[in-house]
């Protein structure tokens, strides 16, 4: 886990200023992302950034370990895989996968999964 201490844009500090109390507290990078994220997207846009929160838990805990999400466009959402052992698989568990993301979410944000192997 990656934290950041102390901030030099302001404008950042205003996004997590609603995370940390005190400025001298340590701050996740990945709420940091999310807010700037959510500042700068549309709301439909703004809603598929929770695909992050929901990834492991909506994959379970031996995918989730081998995969995340990397990016999404529109309705797309691009999921980054270990190798292409992994990325084979998960080619046939596509649907299951799909139904179980938008149903954590709440409702049909992800219309399609595009795996490829890159970062986890």
């Amino acid at each position: 886990m990656v934290f950041i201490r102390n901030m030099h844009d302001k404008s950042e500090m205003k996004l997590t200023k609603r995370r940390a109390k005190k400025s001298d507290q340590f701050v996740k990078v990945g709420h940091i992302i999310q807010d700037v994220l959510r500042s700068q997207r549309k709301h439909g846009d703004a809603k598929m950034i929770r695909v992050w929160d929901v990834w492991a838990s909506a994959v379970g805990e031996h995918i989730g370990a081998n995969t995340s999400p990397a990016a999404f466009k529109g309705r797309l959402l691009i999921v980054n895989v270990v190798d292409s052992a992994w990325l084979q698989q998960l080619w046939f568990l596509k649907k299951d996968i799909l139904g179980k993301v938008n149903d954590c979410l709440g409702e049909d944000l992800v219309g399609e999964i595009k795996f490829k192997i890159g970062p986890v």
